[in-house]
């Protein structure tokens, strides 16, 4: 993939990733934030569909915005395409297995097995 267009999902990632950040804090002040932090209310929040889903989508945008930019500052520290296909693949893999270990948390939890 080319790089312009692998920046612009960069870009694209970090503005949808502040705008339901933003919700999701909306949804910590409406409750209280000590009481929103309460186990009972973490487990329904996991539970409420919705709410899951805006996670996992956070979840997939964070992940994809900051593995990629992890991996233009390797790409700025050396040069060389063995090393670009390394750090390349690495951050892949990175990402997949933080996007997989969250998911799996979220689905055993809104799922009611934690």
């Amino acid at each position: 993939m080319r790089e312009s267009i692998i920046m612009k999902i960069h870009y694209g990632t970090a503005v949808a990733a502040v705008a339901l950040v933003a919700v999701h804090i909306l949804f910590r002040f409406t409750l209280g934030f000590a009481e929103s932090l309460e186990y009972e209310n973490v487990i329904a929040n996991y539970q409420f569909l919705p709410y899951a889903g805006m996670l996992e989508i956070i979840l997939i945008l964070i992940s994809i915005h900051g593995f990629n930019g992890l991996r233009v500052v390797l790409l700025e520290l050396k040069q060389g395409s063995q090393y670009e296909k390394s750090v390349n693949y690495g951050c892949l893999g990175a990402m997949a297995l933080v996007i997989l270990y969250g998911s799996r948390t979220i689905f055993m939890t809104n799922m009611g097995m934690m």
